[in-house]
């Protein structure tokens, strides 16, 4: 992706901004690299990039790039490993993601005659209260549920008529299944959900909006990198629109560091360069997508990136093959009679590994001829023999936030 004049501009005054404040992470981290000498698109992208340890080592305020003083707000990771990442934020950079969150709603076609039902965690995590204060500076009725009480999720929904849900993708599945399970399909007033926080495949994505009776946005956006809201998608579905005048996107190849061309998929990384409570500088995602190349539909002018396709550290090596969730799902979905929830175990039996791919399916009189294809396809595909075990719809856990796919018993 090229670099914008005004990206440089702005990233180059942030750079000399950050580097001249005494003691700061990034005046430790850029020590003896001449900033003022950076003077092209090329000279930017040998900079080190910053990975998540690094953040994890400046706990709990060594992030902070302003004074004290101007600090309105903390939030931390979601991750449940290892020390916590703390971002602070300016009353500035609460307003830009609320900004940015309400550019989401628009994209999607939300306005402010929508009320918009947000099950997201609330507390140190950024999503639901991203999700709330976009919804306000739109100007539409927030409902801020956050997560669980399915009970109270869905009296809510009904008696409010709430016409969009936000939630996980997981949670959006259950609330589906639950609704089905019910009869209560004619009491629900939704139109739109806007799903985030995980990877999910199309043969899901068809389930939930068939089921909830909506059509489907995928949000994007990281507690490091403001938190959801930096990209969204349209109702083309091809892609996430994301806000190039706050973010800076590349794709690089997550063994080499070198940059990759657009179309092609790599990891991501982030440089948030309007930030001012913990700007980062080449951030490390980990997530995997690709910078699509041409003009969208909607006719908007923001670029985009692909639906992602997993994350660098999802991977699990079985038997010498990489295996990543998303190649599970884009396996299941070529094979007919699965449906869109499965589960891995992968263990280590009498010297050798195993991996035992449980799916979902309606179709449970069938199964042996399920089982047989997947595990044939399976082994077409990536050259793995698997363990293939059909189930019935329902029979895997759900979960309020994100589902665990990939199970690795060997360590």
């Amino acid at each position: 992706m090229q670099m914008k004049e005004s990206q440089f501009r702005e990233i180059k005054e942030l750079l000399l901004r950050l580097t001249a404040r005494e003691g700061s992470f990034y005046q430790k981290k850029f020590a003896g690299i001449d900033i003022a000498g950076i003077k092209s698109q090329e000279d930017f992208e040998r900079l080190p990039f910053t990975n998540k340890d690094e953040l994890r080592e400046g706990y709990p305020l060594g992030l902070m790039a302003v004074d004290e003083q101007e600090i309105v707000r903390i939030h931390s990771s979601s991750g449940t490993t290892g020390t916590p990442i703390i971002i602070p934020y300016t009353r500035q950079d609460i307003e830009d993601w609320a900004l940015m969150f309400e550019r989401c709603y628009r994209m999607a076609g939300i306005d402010e005659s929508d009320r918009i039902q947000i099950t997201p965690g609330y507390g140190l995590w950024t999503a639901g209260i991203g999700f709330q204060n976009g919804a306000e500076r739109l100007g539409a009725m927030a409902v801020p549920m956050g997560p669980g009480n399915t009970d109270k999720q869905l009296k809510m929904m009904m008696d409010m008529k709430s016409t969009v849900l936000c939630a996980t993708s997981s949670y959006a599945l259950l609330l589906a299944e639950e609704i089905a399970k019910r009869g209560i399909g004619e009491k629900i007033c939704l139109k739109k959900g806007v799903i985030g926080s995980e990877r999910w495949g199309e043969r899901m994505r068809r389930r939930i909006a068939a089921e909830l009776g909506v059509q489907l946005y995928d949000i994007y956006g990281l507690t490091e990198i403001y938190g959801p809201g930096i990209a969204m998608s349209c109702e083309h579905e091809c892609g996430m629109h994301y806000w190039d005048d706050y973010v800076y996107f590349e794709i690089i190849d997550p063994a080499t560091g070198q940059i990759l061309p657009d179309g092609t998929v790599g990891e991501l990384v982030v440089t948030a360069f309007r930030k001012q409570g913990a700007p980062l500088i080449r951030y490390r995602t980990h997530d995997l997508t690709r910078i699509m190349t041409g003009e969208c539909p909607c006719g908007s002018p923001y670029p985009r990136i692909d639906t992602l396709t997993g994350r660098t550290d999802d991977m699990v090596k079985v038997k010498g093959v990489n295996i990543y969730p998303g190649q599970i799902e884009d396996m299941l979905k070529e094979v007919e009679g699965p449906s869109s929830e499965y589960q891995v175990m992968i263990d280590h039996l009498n010297g050798k590994d195993i991996l035992t791919l449980f799916f979902e399916t309606e179709y449970m009189d069938e199964k042996k001829s399920i089982e047989h294809n997947v595990k044939k396809y399976v082994k077409e595909r990536i050259g793995l023999t698997i363990v293939p075990k059909a189930v019935p719809i329902g029979d895997l856990p759900r979960s309020e936030k994100k589902t665990k796919r990939i199970f690795d018993n060997r360590y």
